[in-house]
């Protein structure tokens, strides 16, 4: 037995000794996860790997392709097999151990059957101009049950645009897939990250994203999630600001027809002068189960610190389930807070208006609801071209006119 086999064994002997999510537990109480054996896989499988039969990266998913004018310059991606010890050393290097947190679990199943990762390093380039390095990073599951890993290090004062696309349709395969995918971001000094993820998983799917990021001082992070439900689907972030004024900004855009999606976005300010703005858009119908939970804790010395957590939701048809969770820890005097849910109806004065311009109710809820989620990235992102470009697909506004016909189609 090599040493990447024993790790891998010995996580799951932990697990099965320590258990899984208890049903008690504060953050999944309202959508436990699955039970553990959908995330480990099948044993046979995995013996089968490791005896060899299959190829080293089956089942690798990470595609990387430069956008822009800007070309790769900075940019080290390295592909590594966690079935190697030599290369799975290499791509759990500097990790944290799993802890003994209320999500640890999930990272004792992503040590047990993690077999292929990504590190992506972005550094200057001397003599070259300090302009944005623009990426796409595109993950395509291949197993049924599967534990990617990410591990983005973004070097000082380097500034990288990223659009992080996650996306099944049913012609990738008729059987539904288990996901516990982490990513590590790591941000050193005046490093900026502005970050794009969309994840549209089949409805079967069942997927958990754990998001764990570190800014460093005057770094800034700016992340806006666009997610899709399933059958069951956590969305997942840690973001630590333990440097002099680093700031995060997170945006999530929640859609739902009749699946489920947990969000839970925690924020931990450690340094004086950070920041951290948390907003949350559900727009669900049908029998949807959504909760949107935001933590934010400011730690004692965090002088003149900001937070604001702004969550709200829309239930548009259906009986959905939302829970929006607001939450703050503060153990500084000297800090500016403020956090806020609100739910209910679209807005009847906005529909009037729009239906005065022609529109069926259909369109005119579509149009509406379509704006509503553009300013809740573009608060997050900013004007960008990336998010541009990226609404000139028409993806959002495909999945806004759809909602809007499914609601209309359904019996009152």
């Amino acid at each position: 037995m090599n040493p990447s086999q024993a790790e891998r064994l010995a996580a799951r002997q932990h697990l099965q000794r320590q258990g899984w999510i208890a049903r008690r537990s504060e953050a999944f109480h309202h959508l436990p996860p699955p039970e553990l054996a959908h995330w480990l896989g099948q044993p046979e499988a995995d013996a089968d790997a490791d005896d060899g039969n299959a190829p080293a990266l089956a089942g690798a998913g990470w595609t990387l392709h430069p956008l822009g004018h800007g070309g790769a310059h900075g940019v080290d991606a390295r592909w590594l097999d966690a079935l190697d010890p030599a290369q799975r050393a290499e791509l759990l290097a500097g990790l944290p151990p799993p802890g003994d947190g209320e999500a640890a679990p999930f990272v004792w199943a992503h040590r047990a059957l993690c077999r292929q990762g990504l590190r992506l390093r972005l550094s200057a380039t001397p003599g070259q101009p300090a302009a944005p390095v623009v990426l796409q990073l595109r993950h395509q599951p291949h197993q049924r049950a599967e534990a990617p890993l990410l591990v983005l290090e973004v070097d000082a004062g380097v500034h990288c645009v990223l659009l992080e696309t996650h996306e099944r349709t049913a012609a990738d395969g008729a059987h539904p897939v288990t996901q516990n995918l982490h990513g590590h971001i790591r941000l050193a000094a005046g490093a900026h990250l502005q970050h794009l993820r969309v994840v549209a998983p089949q409805a079967q799917d069942q997927i958990a994203h754990h998001l764990h990021v570190s800014l460093a001082p005057a770094a800034h992070y700016a992340q806006a999630l666009v997610a899709t439900g399933s059958a069951y689907h956590l969305q997942r972030s840690t973001v630590q600001l333990s440097g002099r004024g680093a700031r995060a900004q997170q945006a999530a855009l929640l859609l739902l027809d009749d699946q489920q999606l947990d969000h839970q976005a925690h924020s931990d300010l450690a340094a004086a002068h950070s920041a951290s703005a948390v907003e949350s858009l559900v727009l669900a119908q049908g029998g949807a189960r959504a909760v949107s939970n935001a933590y934010t804790r400011i730690a004692a010395g965090a002088d003149e610190a900001e937070v604001r957590q702004r969550l709200s939701g829309i239930p548009l048809g259906g009986q959905p389930r939302l829970i929006l969770r607001p939450h703050l820890e503060i153990l500084h005097d000297n800090v500016q807070a403020a956090h806020g849910a609100t739910w209910g109806a679209l807005p009847a004065d906005a529909l009037f208006y729009a239906r005065q311009r022609g529109l069926d109710e259909a369109s005119a809820r579509a149009l509406i609801t379509e704006g509503m989620a553009r300013a809740v990235l573009e608060r997050s992102l900013g004007d960008t071209e990336l998010l541009s470009d990226w609404l000139a697909t028409g993806w959002l506004t495909q999945r806004m006119a759809r909602q809007a016909r499914q609601r209309a189609e359904t019996p009152a």
